[in-house]
C-alpha cells in the first residue's frame, strides 16, 4: 500500500454480499431461539412465528448498525455503497419477517413464557400495536422514492426512535426467551449496538464525522454540469483517488448532504474538485444557486472503488458525469501500472462536460490511450472485443462508473466475450 497506495488485491472473498448478511442473521436468531423451545414444537407456526419476530428484530437492529456510516462496516461490505443496499434489504426483509409473526400468534401453551419487563396489558398491547406501525412506516419512508429527497430524509431520522419502539415490544411480549438465554443474548447485544448506532448518527456524527469545512473556490458551468473547486478552511483530510463524499453546502435549499465523486487526486493546498450534473431537484438548484464563497461542509472519505494487482488489462469506462473517478486516477501522481490501461469515455456530444478535448489531455498526460465512444458508436464493443483477443479474458478487469442501462449492457458483452462478470468493479449511488 505504500508504493502504489491506489492498488489493491482482489477482496471478493473477504466481503459480504447483502444475501450473506441478511441470511446470517436469520439463521443465528433461528438457531438461537430453537435452543429456546421443545424440540417436538420446532415444526409449529408458533416457533416459526417467533423466529421471524427475532429476525425481523435482528435485522432491524443491523439497520442501524449499517447506517451509521462506522469505517469498519464499510471495509466489511466493502465501500458505502454496498452498506446501503444492505441497509435495504434488511429493511425489507424485516418488514416481511415482521407480518408473519404478527399474523401468526407466536406462543404456545406448552412454553413456560415471562416477559422481560413487565408492563400492563393496555401497554404491551399498545407495544406490539405501535410496533407493526413503526415498522411499516420506517420501510415505507425507506423504499418510497416518490417522497422527496429532503423530506424523506427528516421522516427517516424516526427511525431510531421507532427502532425503540419495536424493541420495547419485544421486552413486554411474554416469550419463552430470557435475556440471558442465548436468543435474549444476541437480540440484546445487537439491539443495543443499533441504538447506539443510532443516537451516533442522529446526534454525533454531523460533530466528528471525518470530513471538514471547504469554501468554493472556484465554479464553471458548462451544459447542464458544474465543475466546483473547493479549498479547505482549516486543513484538508487524506483520501485516496476514486472516492467519494457527502457535500452539505450552508446555503437555504442546499444543506442536505448529497454524495459526489472527487474529481482530484490528493493535493499539496488540499484543494477537492467535483463535476455535477443537473439531473434531479437538488442537483438544479445547486446548478443554479452555487457561487464562489459558499461554505461546505465535507464528510468523507467514502468508497471502495480501487484497482486490482491482478488484472493484465485494465479497461476503464466512464459515462457522461461518470468520468469523474477516473480523472482522479489519472490525474494520481503515482502513475502505477498505466501501461496496462485503456480509458472508454461513453458520452452524448450534445452534452458532454468534461468535454472530450478536456479528458484527452488528461488521457495524453498519463499516458493511457482513450476511446470514444459517443451515443450509437460501436468503440466500447469492439475495444472490449478486442482485449479478449490480445489477453486472456480471465485477466481482464472493467472498472465502470455510469447508468443502470450501460452497466447492464457491459455485462452482457463481458459474457459473450468470455470475460468472468466478477471482474467488473464499480459503485452504486442510489442511497435510498
Amino acid at each position: 500500500m505504500e508504493d502504489i497506495p491506489q492498488l489493491m488485491p482482489p477482496l471478493n472473498t473477504m466481503i459480504l454480499k447483502s444475501w450473506h448478511t441478511v441470511s446470517s442473521i436469520t439463521l443465528i436468531s433461528a438457531v438461537t431461539v430453537l435452543l429456546q423451545i421443545p424440540i417436538d414444537t420446532w415444526a409449529s407456526s408458533a416457533a416459526l412465528s417467533l423466529i421471524a419476530g427475532a429476525a425481523s428484530l435482528a435485522c432491524m437492529a443491523f439497520a442501524c448498525i449499517l447506517a451509521s456510516r462506522w469505517s469498519v462496516v464499510e471495509a466489511c461490505l466493502g465501500g458505502l455503497d454496498r452498506v446501503y443496499e444492505t441497509h435495504k434489504w434488511l429493511g425489507i426483509w424485516a418488514l416481511v419477517f415482521a407480518v408473519y409473526h404478527f399474523i401468526f400468534k407466536a406462543k404456545l401453551n406448552t412454553w413456560d413464557v415471562l416477559p422481560i419487563i413487565e408492563l400492563s396489558k393496555y401497554w404491551t398491547r399498545m407495544m406490539r400495536q405501535l410496533s407493526i406501525v413503526a415498522l411499516v412506516l420506517i420501510i415505507i419512508l425507506s423504499l418510497n422514492r416518490n417522497i422527496r429527497y429532503s423530506v424523506w430524509r427528516w421522516w427517516h431520522k424516526l427511525s431510531g426512535p421507532l427502532f425503540v419502539i419495536v424493541i420495547l415490544h419485544w421486552l413486554s411480549f411474554a416469550s419463552p426467551i430470557t435475556l440471558l438465554s442465548p436468543a435474549g443474548l444476541w437480540l440484546a447485544v445487537i439491539c443495543s449496538l443499533g441504538v447506539l448506532a443510532a443516537a451516533y448518527q442522529l446526534l454525533l456524527y454531523p460533530f466528528i464525522a471525518p470530513g471538514g469545512s471547504y469554501r468554493v473556490a472556484a465554479v464553471e458551468h458548462s451544459k447542464g454540469t458544474v465543475h466546483l473547486e473547493l479549498e479547505p478552511i482549516k486543513r484538508a483530510f487524506p483520501f485516496d483517488v476514486g472516492q467519494f463524499a457527502f457535500l452539505s453546502f450552508k446555503e437555504k435549499g442546499l444543506r442536505e448532504p448529497h454524495p459526489f465523486s472527487i474529481a482530484n487526486a490528493p493535493t499539496a493546498n488540499g484543494h477537492l474538485h467535483f463535476v455535477i450534473r443537473a439531473l434531479g431537484d437538488y442537483t438544479k438548484r445547486l446548478h443554479k444557486q452555487v457561487k464562489v464563497g459558499m461554505l461546505v461542509d465535507v464528510r468523507a472519505p467514502h468508497g471502495r472503488f480501487k484497482r486490482h494487482l491482478t488484472a493484465q488489462r485494465e479497461i476503464w469506462i466512464g459515462a457522461g458525469v461518470g468520468i469523474t473517478p477516473f480523472i482522479s486516477w489519472l490525474k494520481d501522481q503515482q502513475k502505477a501500472h498505466f501501461e496496462r490501461v485503456q480509458l472508454i469515455y461513453c458520452f452524448d456530444p450534445q452534452r458532454a462536460f468534461p468535454t472530450l478535448d478536456k479528458i484527452q489531455e488528461f488521457a495524453d498526460q498519463a499516458n493511457i490511450p482513450l476511446i470514444a465512444n459517443p451515443s450509437g458508436s460501436q468503440a466500447l464493443k469492439d475495444t472490449l472485443a478486442k482485449a479478449a483477443q490480445q489477453v486472456p479474458p480471465q485477466d481482464i478487469h472493467i472498472y465502470f462508473c455510469g447508468p443502470k442501462g450501460l452497466l447492464a449492457h457491459v455485462k452482457e458483452l463481458m459474457q459473450e466475450l468470455g470475460i468472468p462478470t466478477s471482474h467488473i468493479h464499480y459503485e452504486l449511488f442510489e442511497f435510498r
